[in-house]
């Protein structure tokens, strides 16, 4: 039997329009995909496959389904098979294990509370006098009440004590909402407190589409200016991806993800017409965000701020990336731009042609270092080719490994042979020194900075 997580994931995880579309053939039509329905040989296009939701429909002969069922029935097979054919082509590995005894889902209790809390944020927000703050904020920055109710944005007020009675009145009390990180209690007290007050609050969606936690931007002068929810068994920041949930399909259809570094940043791109966007929870590109990425495409594009953190962030996430064998790409902003006045000031075709003008990320460093005359002599080209090892040592895909090597030997007029000993040596010496060093503070091979 196969479990109830690893089929939610299937499930979720499987891009309908791409499966059905191997057998049949479909067009979209404004927020779906139509066709022939296949089961009573139609010829109209009766047939309709919505990617949002996962399912698909005939209006004349009635069927409809996800993408597990469409595989049972197209292919006249059991459920497991089906589960496991479609579990293949979403990158899932399904797994059949005899006589399972059927238990709960015990992080079921948090996804209950976490969604009833996103519920309420999003009722607060449109609360005429208790969210007027919140939406004209949001207004001021581009979103009206069709893009709110698409992101499921709220508002947390100012009263610490209206969520916790809210929740107390449909039965979830303080340890289910400690255990769900909606309450917390500082380090010597006893009394638990809410999270967040007066802050605009984005819900963190997983690739599953279970409510985990929570980014809360502060209303007024309230350090941090964001502020995510507490560590949960549900909700583990490095673990996840603001809008992964609905990225996840755009993704395998674009053939590439785009990561900004924030919740707005990924909203104005989103609404722009790119949807294959996501964003870390406020830290750098986690190990475990790139694996993630990783399940569902092998290229990236890095778009974030044009300024020098923007620019080190980038780098830093592009290593990560190249460790789990992603293409990566980085796109230029104009300087004291942002993703999210770019996106709003410039729409979608100002987007689609920064993407196409998108250059790989070794490139961009070694474009970088020219411009400041990195290679004029044999001084700075040693110090600039200590920058950029740390780049090659990253590449865990051998083929990109290698280009990088060629190119760094043009640049320099160096033998491949000897940049690639470098390389190694230097990757030997970034090994010896996470080994040697406590787990907590192990490097990762940091890229050197470019100025």
């Amino acid at each position: 039997m196969i479990s109830d997580e690893t089929i939610a994931r299937v499930r979720e995880g499987a891009d309908i329009v791409q499966i059905i579309g191997e057998f049949v053939r479909l067009k979209k039509s404004g927020n779906s995909y139509r066709g022939p329905c296949p089961f009573h040989n139609g010829s109209g296009p009766n047939f309709s496959v919505s990617p949002k939701e996962g399912m698909y429909h005939c209006f004349v002969c009635g069927v409809s389904g996800d993408s597990i069922k469409f595989i049972r029935e197209k292919l006249n097979l059991d459920f497991t098979a089906a589960a496991k054919f479609v579990g293949d082509k979403s990158g899932i590995e399904v797994i059949d294990t005899p006589n399972r005894v059927h238990a709960p889902d015990p992080n079921a209790r948090n996804w209950e509370v976490l969604a009833s809390t996103a519920e309420w944020f999003h009722k607060q927000l449109a609360d005429e006098v208790v969210g007027k703050e919140a939406r004209q904020y949001l207004t001021g920055r581009g979103l009206n009440s069709e893009a709110i109710a698409r992101f499921g944005i709220g508002y947390a007020p100012s009263d610490r004590a209206a969520l916790r009675k809210y929740l107390h009145s449909l039965g979830f009390d303080d340890q289910r909402q400690l255990d769900a990180g909606i309450l917390s209690v500082r380090d010597g007290g006893t009394e638990p407190r809410m999270n967040f007050r007066n802050r605009v609050m984005f819900p963190i969606i997983d690739e599953l589409g279970h409510n985990v936690g929570f980014g809360g931007r502060a209303m007024g002068d309230a350090v941090p200016k964001y502020l995510n929810s507490a560590e949960s068994a549900v909700f583990q920041k490095r673990k996840t991806l603001y809008g992964i949930n609905t990225a996840k399909h755009a993704i395998r259809r674009a053939e590439r993800a785009i990561v900004v570094e924030g919740y707005m940043d990924a909203i104005s791109v989103a609404l722009a017409g790119f949807e294959e966007i996501v964003a870390p929870l406020g830290t750098a590109l986690t190990e475990q965000q790139a694996e993630l990425l990783g399940r569902y495409t092998q290229e990236v594009i890095l778009f974030y701020d044009s300024d020098q953190a923007g620019q080190k962030a980038t780098f830093r996430a592009g290593l990560e990336l190249l460790r789990h064998k992603s293409t990566v790409r980085v796109v230029t902003l104009p300087d004291d731009d942002d993703p999210d006045t770019f996106a709003r000031r410039e729409g979608h075709a100002g987007l689609e042609k920064l993407f196409a003008q998108a250059i790989d990320l070794f490139d961009r460093q070694i474009q970088m270092l020219e411009r400041r005359g990195a290679f004029k002599d044999l001084t700075s080209q040693r110090k600039a080719i200590d920058k950029l090892l740390p780049t090659i040592v990253a590449a865990a895909h051998p083929l990109t490994k290698d280009s990088y090597i060629t190119r760094l030997a043009e640049v320099t007029r160096l033998e491949k042979s000897v940049i690639a000993r470098e390389a190694e040596e230097s990757g030997q010496l970034a090994r010896s020194v996470r080994r040697s060093a406590p787990p907590s503070v192990a490097p990762r091979g940091e890229v050197a900075p470019l100025n």
